[in-house]
C-alpha cells in the first residue's frame, strides 16, 4: 500500500487488530443468519509525511451507506459543547445574517440547528441518507453527497462560497485526504475560515485508545502532518485548540494560502513543538502500541471470564463504533456480555456487527438489574454514569476497559 497523501510505500506498522466487519454495519434479525463481510484492520505509518492510516480493504461507499446509524444528537454533552462552539465562532469571526456557513459531515443537524437559531444562512453536506433525513426534519438544507473538489466547484458555480466551514470528526473518515482538503480551499471566500476537529493521534498512542481505530477511520492525524497536507492543498493553519473530547482532540483553524491575512498563533508553535518532542516524526513513537493494546484486551477478557465463573451478569452500554472494535478484537460474544443498551432507535433491536450481541433499549436494562455495566463509549463516561444512576442503587457497578480496566 502507498501513502494516501505522498504516495510513498508504507512499511512501518502501528497495529494489527485482526479482522472485523465495518463498525457501523449493524445486523437485523433478517441478516443475522447471513454471512458478514469481514476486513483486515491494520494501521500503517508513512515514514515520509508521517500520516498514520488504515490499510485499504473497503470503500467509503460501503461504510457510509443509506442506513448509517451514527446520530450525533443522542449525546447531550456533545450538544452542549457544540452549542458553545457555535457561539464562540460567531463572536470571534463576526458571523451574522450576511454570512454563509457550510458544515461538511452535518450528520443529523446537531450543529447547524444552533447556526439557524442565530439566523445565519447555512448549508449541510452529508452523504448518509438516514442522518441527512434527520437534519432536513429540523429545517436544514442538506446536500446528500461526499465532499471534495468537484462538489466545491459546483457550489462555487452557484455562488455558494463560504465565510466559514466546519468539518468536525470527518477529516479522519475520508479516503482521498488531498481532494477533501483541497475542496475547502476552493469553497472558501478570500477571507474565509475553515475549522477542523479530530482525535489527536498523539493522544491515541499515549493513552492506548486503540478502540478509536476502525475501518471508517482512514487516517489518524497530527498537526505536523496536516500542516504539510494543508499547505500542498491551498490552506494554511493559523490557530489550534487542544480539546479533551474523544480522549484528546485538536481543533484547527485554517485560511486560504493565497488570500488569508491572519497571523499564525503561539498555539500552533506550541503544539508543533510538543509533537516534535514526543517523536511524531520518529518510528520509535509507534512501536509499543500493539503491546499496550494486547494488555488492555487481556485484562478485559480476564475480568469477563471471572465474572462468568462467579455467575455475575455483565451487559454493555453504548453501541458505539469504538465498542465494536474492542468487542471484536477481544473476541467477546453474548456469553460474556449479554446485551448492549443504546438510546438510538436506529440501533435498538439490532445486533452488534461481528460479536452479534443484541442491542436493547434502556427500559430493558431498568428491569434487568445486571451486576456490571461495561461502558463502551468511555469518552461519555460521566454522562452515562449520571444517566444510569439507578444501576448503583441496585447494587451494580460500572466498568471501563479503555485506556485501562476500571471498576466504578
Amino acid at each position: 500500500m502507498k501513502c494516501r497523501h505522498c504516495k510513498l510505500k508504507l512499511e512501518l506498522e502501528l497495529i494489527d487488530l485482526g479482522s472485523s466487519p465495518p463498525s457501523n454495519a449493524y445486523l437485523t434479525k433478517e441478516t443475522l443468519n447471513a454471512p458478514e463481510k469481514w476486513f483486515p484492520l491494520r494501521v500503517l505509518v508513512c515514514e515520509n509525511c508521517w500520516l498514520v492510516q488504515t490499510e485499504d480493504f473497503t470503500k467509503a461507499d460501503d461504510l457510509f451507506d443509506k442506513d448509517y446509524a451514527y446520530f450525533s444528537s443522542f449525546s447531550t454533552s456533545l450538544l452542549k459543547q457544540t452549542k458553545q462552539f457555535v457561539h464562540d465562532i460567531v463572536e470571534r469571526f463576526s458571523l451574522d445574517k450576511n454570512s454563509h456557513l457550510i458544515e461538511v459531515a452535518a450528520n443529523d443537524g446537531y450543529l447547524l440547528q444552533y447556526v439557524k437559531e442565530k439566523n445565519i444562512p447555512c448549508l449541510g453536506i452529508e452523504p448518509t441518507n438516514s442522518t441527512a433525513k434527520a437534519a432536513r426534519a429540523k429545517g436544514i438544507d442538506v446536500i446528500e453527497e461526499f465532499f471534495g473538489v468537484k462538489l466545491a466547484q459546483q457550489l462555487n458555480n452557484k455562488d455558494k462560497q463560504a465565510d466559514f466551514t466546519i468539518a468536525n470528526n470527518v477529516l479522519a473518515h475520508v479516503p482521498d485526504i488531498n481532494d477533501f482538503v483541497s475542496g475547502f480551499s476552493k469553497i472558501l471566500k478570500p477571507n474565509g475560515v475553515s475549522s477542523f476537529e479530530f482525535t489527536h493521534v498523539l493522544k491515541i498512542i499515549n493513552k492506548n485508545l486503540f478502540d478509536t481505530i476502525y475501518h471508517e477511520h482512514f487516517s489518524y492525524l497530527s498537526l505536523t502532518t496536516l500542516e504539510n497536507i494543508f499547505k500542498e492543498n491551498g490552506l494554511q493553519i493559523f490557530d489550534v485548540e487542544e480539546l479533551t473530547t474523544q480522549g484528546g482532540s485538536l481543533r484547527l483553524f485554517a485560511q486560504r494560502s493565497d488570500t488569508g491575512v491572519r497571523k499564525v498563533t503561539k498555539n500552533v508553535i506550541e503544539v508543533r513543538k510538543n509533537e516534535a518532542q514526543a517523536g511524531i516524526n520518529s518510528p520509535n513513537l509507534y512501536k509499543e502500541f500493539q503491546l499496550q493494546t494486547n494488555i488492555i484486551k487481556d485484562e478485559l477478557l480476564n475480568f469477563l471470564i471471572k465474572a462468568k465463573q462467579d455467575n455475575k451478569k455483565v451487559i454493555a452500554y453504548g453501541a458505539a463504533a469504538k465498542g465494536n472494535t474492542l468487542l471484536n478484537y477481544a473476541g467477546i460474544r453474548p456469553d460474556l456480555v449479554a446485551y448492549v443498551v443504546d438510546k438510538n432507535l436506529e440501533k435498538q433491536n439490532k445486533y452488534m456487527p461481528g460479536s452479534r450481541i443484541p442491542i436493547k433499549d434502556e427500559d430493558f436494562l431498568k428491569n434487568d438489574k445486571p451486576d456490571f455495566v461495561l461502558i463502551l463509549p468511555w469518552n461519555l463516561k460521566s454522562e452515562i454514569i449520571k444517566q444510569l444512576e439507578y444501576i448503583k442503587n441496585n447494587g451494580g457497578k460500572f466498568v471501563i476497559a479503555v485506556p485501562k480496566l476500571e471498576i466504578i
